[in-house]
């Protein structure tokens, strides 16, 4: 593989959403060449990439000829052909992170059978193949009904209290997770290199939105007993080295009520929960990965500051052209930076950006938090 920091090696990179389009703000930064596929023809990475391919990222010949002249291939999103990847692989094609941990991920019921597996805490589940199978197990209600493939953003999962929801399960293959009594549900981000370095951030406390079931806002870092803290990275350690994975992977966590750590999902890639480490960390999520990727030795991970990520979401009822409204009184908050996605249209919950917010003060950091949602809306014209 050609060394990295010239225009000659090519980074190339299957998503080219808005994780994309911060991550090749690091790749800039290395003099790393990056060329991104995506399906959508107007891609928030589309003006930034060194080359843009237009392309679907299930294809196995779209992939696999995307890949062939690259030196180095990843990811921005995990719904991807892993044969193609696995393929490209074999012909001396570095893809980080790899194709088999990849396609454990891909699927919600082999990523919980790899836990259960390792002895890695997580919630009880059930694995259930149709719609009827839910039913049969009505006796593990209340729980979660999720499926094995293609959710994301808070789709593909069913909240099932008892028997009168049974009529929202899903007929595909799924699984049952019981409910877990929770006291906070955090996120850690892990980097592994191909030396086998790992290095974890500290963990951050997620909020999510009470209807959507999307991180609303975070906190970092999480308020945890400092004993917590360190048995929280330790676990997000573990799994990314169980998967033997190299690159950056986001480990979602329960913190039960009586104080114990569940690993929840994990993303092999950057993550939402990460953006506040761009402001407020010594080394971004997104150089963490380049890092990991280019086999460097990985960045700090010491939070400078505190801070807050607020997600920017499509207004309810709102489909078109995005208009961004309070921008104005949004910036004129002390410790505020704005990160716009370059989506022209909004739509309801749609991921049109995100701020963060960075305050010495924890207290007044969550003031400053509710402000912000207060502040700014996104709304079709």
């Amino acid at each position: 593989m050609k060394k990295p920091f010239y225009q000659d090696f090519k980074l190339g990179i299957l998503g080219g959403g808005q994780l994309g389009r911060m991550f090749i703000q690091a790749c800039t930064n290395f003099n790393v060449s990056s060329h991104v596929l995506d399906p959508d023809v107007n891609a928030p990475c589309k003006e930034l990439a060194s080359s843009f391919t237009h392309g679907d990222l299930k294809d196995y010949d779209t992939v696999y000829h995307f890949g062939k002249d690259k030196d180095l291939i990843t990811i921005e999103i995990e719904k991807v052909n892993v044969e193609a990847l696995k393929k490209l692989q074999s012909e001396g094609t570095k893809v980080y992170p790899q194709p088999e941990a990849i396609e454990i991920i891909q699927d919600k019921r082999i990523q919980k059978q790899f836990y259960q597996k390792h002895d890695i805490p997580t919630a009880p589940f059930v694995l259930t193949d149709t719609k009827e199978d839910v039913i049969a197990h009505s006796d593990f209600l209340p729980a979660f009904n999720k499926l094995g493939k293609d959710g994301y953003d808070g789709r593909g999962v069913q909240k099932l209290s008892d028997a009168s929801d049974l009529d929202k399960a899903f007929e595909q293959e799924s699984l049952l997770e019981k409910l877990v009594d929770f006291e906070q549900e955090i996120s850690v981000i892990v980097s592994r290199n191909p030396q086998g370095q790992v290095k974890a951030y500290p963990p951050v406390g997620l909020v999510f939105h009470p209807d959507y079931n999307l991180v609303d806002y975070l906190l970092s870092p999480a308020v945890l007993a400092p004993n917590i803290a360190e048995e929280a990275m330790n676990i997000a350690i573990t799994v990314i080295e169980k998967l033997n994975m190299v690159g950056i992977l986001a480990v979602e966590m329960f913190l039960t009520k009586d104080g114990k750590l569940l690993v929840n999902e994990v993303a092999p890639r950057p993550h939402n929960s990460g953006h506040q480490t761009i402001n407020a960390s010594v080394t971004s999520q997104y150089e963490q990965h380049l890092r990991a990727i280019l086999g460097l030795a990985a960045g700090s991970t010491e939070i400078q500051i505190p801070s807050a990520m607020v997600n920017i979401l499509g207004e309810d009822k709102h489909t078109g052209i995005a208009n961004y409204q309070g921008i104005e009184e949004l910036l004129a908050i002390e410790g505020v930076n704005l990160f716009l996605y370059g989506k022209k249209e909004t739509k309801p919950q749609r991921k049109m950006g995100h701020i963060t917010i960075v305050d010495r003060d924890i207290e007044v950091l969550k003031q400053k938090v509710k402000k912000v949602k207060e502040s700014l809306k996104v709304v079709s014209d």
